[in-house]
């Protein structure tokens, strides 16, 4: 998936395990397929995976979670990952790892899920906006307080797809929106389908905070076209007080994933490319060009 990607497999998993956490050595270990593209993940045992990044980009998301995870979870409506161990990078492998707490659910699509789900994701944006941001400085990837930096990598990536002008028009929208001008808010900032957990039909956990940070509350809302459709679209909106420059912005967002993971990912993830195709769909329908 990534030109400088880091192998790992199940033996030397159970050898980091050894090593370090010997009170786990000796539980079954299994890889787990997933559409991910930051970590390896394997089950261990019944109750715990273990997160090793696959590349330089994500080392360091295990010590955030670290950080950040236990102070979320007592605010949220859903259940995040609980982290319990750090490993040290050995016997080859250049990177710290985490052990956490194994979270149960489904991946799941828009027209499986239950139809109060963008009510749902709406309480979740607005609790996770409601922990205390204080101090905190703005670190997240999207989000950021212009996406500005990234106008020509967006208008590279618009003409390898194809070149449609209508995505164009969406990007320069969110270029030429006011800026978020209050306090950064606490965000998770890749709200799409491969992170949200579901169970018969509920969302019942969020994983992957590696892109959480502190910043422009627009980064979370372009879940709205990245996982739901136009009927939970309007839903979502309808629970979140934001004006019509922020949702603009938030358009920007997800426009800015969708363009840059379609191009990159297209021969190696077709999971992602799906998320991706989606979100620039959703973007193209909502309006009468």
């Amino acid at each position: 998936m990534h030109e400088d990607e880091i192998a790992t497999d199940v033996s030397l998993v159970d050898e980091l395990i050894r090593t370090q956490f010997p009170r786990w050595h000796g539980l079954p270990i299994t890889q787990v397929r997933h559409g991910g593209t930051d970590h390896a993940i394997y089950r261990l045992g019944d109750e715990l995976a273990v997160r090793l990044p696959r590349i330089e980009w994500a080392n360091g998301q295990g010590d955030r979670d670290a950080v950040r995870l236990p102070k979320f979870a007592p605010h949220l409506p859903v259940a995040v990952p609980e982290p319990l161990e750090l490993g040290e990078p050995a016997l080859g492998y250049p990177y710290r790892w985490s052990v956490v707490r194994w979270l149960g659910g489904d991946i799941s699509t828009i027209d499986a899920v239950d139809d109060d789900t963008a009510i749902r994701l709406a309480e979740l944006v607005q609790a996770l906006q409601g922990v205390d941001a204080t101090g905190e400085p703005w670190t997240t990837y999207r989000g950021r307080l212009s996406p500005a930096s990234a106008d020509e990598k967006v208008r590279s990536c618009i003409t390898e797809i194809g070149g449609d002008p209508r995505l164009v028009r969406v990007w320069e929208e969110a270029l030429d929106a006011p800026r978020w001008d209050r306090p950064g808010r606490w965000l998770h900032a890749d709200l799409h389908r491969g992170n949200l957990l579901f169970t018969g039909g509920a969302l019942t956990g969020v994983i992957d905070w590696g892109s959480a940070g502190v910043g422009d509350p627009a980064g979370d809302l372009m879940t709205a076209w990245l996982f739901l459709d136009e009927r939970g679209r309007k839903a979502f909106r309808r629970e979140l007080d934001f004006d019509d420059a922020t949702w603009a912005r938030a358009r920007g967002w997800a426009l800015h994933l969708a363009v840059l993971a379609l191009p990159y990912y297209r021969d190696t993830n077709p999971f992602v490319v799906g998320i991706a195709q989606h979100a620039i769909d959703q973007l193209l329908a909502e309006r009468a060009w």
